[in-house]
């Protein structure tokens, strides 16, 4: 029988960015932090780390945040960028504060550029982030694209040739399916992660591309719901749809 290992409560909820030992001493005292429908006075207690606290425990009348392995879906507006520290808007504007002050970090599963929209992953599990970004896995990304110009009717064979050249650099691309819409709109799915690739590929063939969504990392797909800026919490299920169509 495996051993759940135990923590203290005050370690545990500074771990998830409830604040220092200091102010979620002061939460305890305000009455605020309830295991198994009980007030907590003593943050020091160490208690089992077992899935099930997210169930157990309330912190300011709300669930525990998420353990270790989170899992979130945003739906990215243009215009925010995927970093901690840069000016401007951020990704995590858009989420609760103290998420940024979890330990492990809540890092971005492969950036979006500022101007791109659509599906984004955030997780602090770094096996998993390292997983879905491997260039072994060859994870399918979906993008729509948005085309300063009409599609000349060359680019469906250019990009699934595999001998398409980024400017800059000595490797050509994998194989790429783009799939016309309009004259001016395309979807396109790749199977790597190269700077700006969408943008570069479509500059290669002579055009712009105005506006990038990405729709889908293997099946998982954005929730018809799941308006821009906002985000939900991915389950084991979930995630699993992002392997979908890897290629091993």
């Amino acid at each position: 029988m495996t051993k759940i290992p135990t923590t203290r409560i005050d370690r545990l909820l500074g771990s998830l960015g409830y604040g220092s030992r200091g102010e979620i001493a002061q939460i305890a005292r305000a009455r605020r932090i309830v295991l198994d429908g009980a007030r907590v006075a003593n943050v020091a207690k160490r208690i089992p780390m077992s899935p099930d606290l997210t169930e157990r425990m309330t912190v300011h009348g709300a669930p525990l945040d998420p353990l270790l392995g989170m899992v979130v879906m945003m739906n990215k507006p243009a215009g925010y960028i995927c970093s901690r520290k840069d000016s401007g808007p951020l990704v995590y504007d858009l989420l609760p504060d103290r998420w940024r002050h979890r330990k492990p970090m809540l890092s971005p599963v492969g950036r979006l550029d500022k101007e791109t929209s659509g599906l984004l992953l955030l997780t602090d599990h770094g096996d998993l982030l390292h997983r879905i970004t491997s260039p072994n896995l060859a994870v399918e990304k979906t993008y729509r694209a948005s085309l300063a110009r009409p599609l000349e009717g060359h680019e469906v064979n250019v990009f699934a040739s595999g001998e398409l050249m980024l400017s800059g650099e000595k490797k050509p691309l994998h194989p790429a399916k783009l799939s016309v819409l309009s004259p001016t709109e395309a979807r396109l799915n790749i199977t790597e992660g190269r700077y700006h690739q969408v943008r570069r590929m479509f500059a290669a063939v002579g055009n712009h591309v105005e506006a990038l969504h990405r729709e889908a990392l293997g099946d998982l797909t954005l929730p018809d719901n799941l308006q821009a800026a906002a985000w939900c919490l991915l389950n084991a299920d979930d995630t699993a749809k992002v392997f979908a169509k890897s290629s091993s």
